[in-house]
Formats: C-alpha cells, sequence, structure tokens
C-alpha cells in the first residue's frame, strides 16, 4: 500500500476537530502512533466572487483569515475516508487541501 501526504488549511477554530476527525479515520498512523500531525499557522487570503457562499467574509470583499496548515501522512487504505471526514467536518464551502504519493524509495 502506498503512503499520501495530506495538507489542509482550516481556520483555527476548526484546526482541533479537523485534526480530531482525520485521526478518527486513520490518518496520521505512524508505526505504533496515532493522531500524528505537523501544523503551521499563517494568514489566508481570498475575495469571494459572485454566487459563494462564505463561511468568513462577504462577496465581492477582500478577507484575511488566521489559519492552521495541518499535515499529516495516510495510508491510502483510510485515504477517502480521511479526505471524506476533513469534508464533513471543514466549515470552508471549497477547502484548500493538497494531496500527494510519498516516495518509498529510500
Amino acid at each position: 500500500m502506498a503512503n499520501y501526504k495530506i495538507v489542509v488549511f482550516v481556520p483555527l477554530d476548526y484546526a482541533d476537530k479537523v485534526r480530531e476527525a482525520i485521526g478518527e479515520e486513520g490518518g496520521g498512523k505512524l508505526g505504533k502512533y496515532s493522531f500524528c500531525s505537523f501544523s503551521t499557522r499563517g494568514i489566508g487570503r481570498f475575495k469571494p466572487d459572485e454566487g459563494a457562499k462564505p463561511h468568513i467574509g462577504t462577496v465581492g470583499k477582500f478577507e484575511q483569515v488566521d489559519e492552521e496548515k495541518i499535515e499529516i501522512t495516510c495510508d491510502e487504505k483510510v485515504m477517502d475516508n480521511v479526505v471524506a471526514a476533513i469534508k464533513r467536518v471543514h466549515p470552508y464551502e471549497e477547502i484548500a487541501m493538497d494531496i500527494w504519493p510519498l516516495s518509498t524509495d529510500w
């Protein structure tokens, strides 16, 4: 089975909820450890366009939000469930999330 890296950006108020949902579905497992993640804080910037239904901000106006970038590793066999859990608890209409395979050649 392949391992993947999942990175998701979350408003600070939801970071713990997203991390918990990831861990409950088996994401962030490293050997005999579970619920493993690494986080950094930063500022997300965006402008909701016409037709958007933003959780934070107003259509047509620039917004910035204190966010946490959560990084985890994930086994391929639980990845669909982990992504579904993130989508279920994340407050944003559009979720900034990156997923890429990890090399096993080292």
